[in-house]
């Protein structure tokens, strides 16, 4: 049997061949069923509609308990904001390592509590134990669901042509953040101890939950995507892929951080290839663009008009000064293969 060839996500041809066939029971309640590009699924009981999403629960020692849990949180919770619903319940299933302590426990629940609260999210449901076997980072899983009307709910099915693209805080967000929390050493000798500590810093932008509530109160938004897994290319792939559009986009345009292009250019890693949650990747009616553009930056959020939305006839085309290429998925996230390689280097 072919062994899966990349960590991380599976590829889209492996989910469309064997994932997307087997799905158990059809059931017309269901209006957005899994599929790339979508980063929930939802189900329409009467007037209401509930988005759901469903992740692991990731915990890093090495980021702090606080921390960590801020990011599993977050992890979890902004796959339902992009569906455009507010996010309002959690379950949470734990399968702890026998090592971790009470104290360290303590420390991670306070913080998804303190953050449940201040995004008015109620834990529902749960399962909390320790078990042989289970290691550090994924130690459960969660599902986060948010509520709304039918009339709220952005997706693929809402785009048009003529919308323009939009994305926020730029490339390789969580590429960054974590690799400065990870190897802080490797940072403070290329870059110096102020460097390092602004890379870091930006482990707190790996999060679309404020990005999508300023979203929210424009109705010309027509559907929104975290860029996780392989980064702005490989959303915006998905994204027209999951919505059957083409795309115009100029890589210029797409806003940047420099300390973010500088870790990546020190790693030699494609910024725009690699993981990358807290990038909102949105769509909207020209009308709406400029304003929503303004919210944003009245909000301390940075982000760009960076193209618009096509026919599927004319293609995923990317500028980038003189030059025009077609956008192809990634495939593979390098984000992972140079935490392998600095781990093994400690």
């Amino acid at each position: 049997m072919e062994k899966l060839p990349e960590l991380g996500k599976i590829h889209p041809e492996f989910f469309d061949r064997v994932i997307f066939p087997r799905l158990g029971a059809e059931d017309k309640s269901v209006i957005i069923g899994p599929r790339h590009g979508v980063d929930y699924g939802v189900v329409k009981i009467g007037d209401a509609c509930l988005s759901f999403s469903t992740d692991p629960f990731f915990i890093v020692p090495a980021y702090g308990f606080n921390r960590a849990a801020w990011f599993a949180f977050h992890i979890i919770c902004s796959d339902v904001a992009v569906s455009g619903l507010k996010p309002k319940y959690l379950t949470v299933d734990l399968n702890l390592p026998p090592e971790i302590t009470e104290a360290q426990l303590t420390e991670m629940w306070e913080s998804v509590h303190r953050e449940a609260k201040k995004y008015n999210v109620s834990i529902i449901t749960g399962h909390t134990a320790r078990y042989a076997g289970c290691n550090y980072p994924m130690v459960g899983g969660a599902t986060a669901i948010a509520q709304g009307t039918e009339a709220e709910l952005r997706g693929p099915h809402r785009v048009k042509i003529g919308d323009q693209i939009i994305i926020t805080k730029g490339p390789a967000i969580e590429t960054t953040g974590l690799l400065a929390i990870s190897f802080p050493e490797k940072f403070k000798t290329a870059f110096g101890a102020g460097f390092q500590k602004e890379a870091e810093n930006v482990f707190f932008q790996m999060s679309v939950m404020d990005d999508c509530a300023i979203a929210r109160e424009f109705p010309g938004v027509h559907v929104m995507h975290d860029a996780t897994e392989c980064g702005i290319w490989g959303g915006l792939y998905e994204m027209a892929r999951a919505g059957n559009y083409g795309i115009r986009v100029d890589q210029d345009l797409i806003v940047k951080q420099d300390v973010i292009i500088k870790t990546c250019e020190h790693f030699r890693i494609d910024p725009f290839s690699t993981i990358s949650e807290g990038t909102l990747i949105a769509t909207v009616d020209p009308k709406e663009a400029g304003e929503l553009v303004s919210a944003f930056t009245k909000n301390n959020i940075l982000s760009s008009i960076v193209g618009e939305v096509t026919g599927k006839k004319d293609g995923l085309k990317i500028r980038e000064g003189g030059r025009t290429f077609d956008l192809e998925h990634p495939k593979t996230d390098p984000f992972w293969a140079i935490m392998e390689k600095l781990t093994r280097l400690i």
